[in-house]
């Protein structure tokens, strides 16, 4: 029956509005219990534009190969199971980084960069790609990037975590000049996954305007595909370093009607990493930061005065300082913050409803 039905008419049979609710009440929702209902999910995924999901002869005989840090980015970049998005997983703008292999990536502005994380992430995102899952989803239609080219590149990298769990949606940072996801957001998205939340990590159009457009079109789009996705989008989090930290501070101040797009409601929390940003509006989310002592660029006396002006508007707000530790840490994997993004959540956690 359901082979009978084109993809266009699936995704209007369950289309959800923009709070999430089903347009339809009858359907996979309500059908979650059958195998039919379940059977139709692939179906519904495959309908949205992106990448990955398509399994190569190796990957369908279980024939999957590793990466290792000596394997050549080029060669991930060209990847059969990555499509025309394996380039999306590094800087598409150029003189931003360096390095041939992955064990020998670097990126402009960040520190701690651990080849053995990013050797794990593009792992991951192999394995679900050639168990036949959708690791990219494009979030403009044809007709928007066929007027702005430059929007082909703005996505989300879906890091899953279980089925129905609240999302969590990172921005990385780069200057809003490059976009360092791979490691200033791929590695939180794949670290809450773990934890069970469903977490995305944006591929953003540089520059800060078009930036927060693409998060708020992002976040707009989880909610119209919450379904199709399997993600819950009550309490969800916006996390974000450096210009990421901005971005996701300013969508959770303003909201996403502020750069053009429908309203959707605000985040539970913003967790915000090494920024200068200074703005308090009032209107702030719950906010948890973090930054190191020598970093050059985000002085961590703006991050403590900012944090102490949300708490005087009533607003919970918390900040760790990490001694000695530069800009863009990331995970923090091997120093004195390890271990924060654990805090981060469970500050995220404790704002749940």
């Amino acid at each position: 029956m359901f082979l009978k039905c084109s993809p266009t008419a699936l995704m209007e049979w369950w289309r959800p509005n923009v709070e999430g609710v089903p347009r339809v009440r009858r359907g996979l929702w309500k059908m979650r219990g059958s195998r039919n209902g379940w059977l139709l999910l692939p179906l519904l995924l495959m309908a949205l534009p992106g990448c990955g999901g398509a399994a190569s002869n190796a990957e369908k005989t279980g024939e999957v190969t590793q990466v290792t840090e000596s394997t050549r980015i080029s060669d991930v970049i060209d990847d059969p199971l990555f499509g025309d998005c394996g380039r999306l997983l590094f800087p598409v703008d150029s003189g931003y980084w360096g390095g041939d292999t992955l064990g020998s990536l670097s990126l402009a502005w960040y520190s701690h960069v651990r080849p053995a994380r990013t050797v794990g992430i593009v792992n991951a995102l192999r394995e679900q790609a050639s168990a036949g899952n959708q690791i990219f989803y494009r979030i403009y239609s044809e007709e928007e990037m066929r007027a702005d080219p430059r929007k082909a590149d703005a996505g989300l990298f879906f890091f899953r975590g279980r089925p129905g769990a609240r999302f969590a949606l990172c921005s990385a940072g780069g200057g809003f000049v490059y976009v360092g996801a791979m490691h200033d957001s791929f590695p939180h998205a794949q670290e809450l996954s773990k934890k069970g939340y469903n977490a995305f990590a944006l591929i953003y159009r540089p520059g800060a305007g078009t930036a927060c457009e693409d998060l708020a079109r992002a976040i707009v789009f989880i909610h119209e595909h919450a379904r199709e996705l399997g993600v819950d989008v009550s309490d969800y989090s916006l996390w974000g370093g450096s210009a990421g930290a901005r971005m996701a501070a300013w969508l959770g101040s303003r909201g996403t009607g502020a750069f053009g797009e429908k309203s959707c409601l605000r985040p539970a929390a913003v967790v915000m990493q090494y920024t200068g940003l200074s703005e308090v509006t009032g209107d702030e989310p719950p906010t948890y930061s973090c930054v190191g002592t020598d970093d050059g660029i985000a002085s961590y006396h703006t991050m403590q005065e900012r944090t102490r002006r949300i708490r005087a508007q009533g607003t919970d707000a918390e900040i760790e300082v990490f001694d000695g530790l530069p800009h863009g840490f990331g995970l923090g994997e091997g120093t004195v913050a390890e271990g924060w993004l654990d805090r981060a959540a469970a500050f995220w956690e404790r704002r749940m409803r």
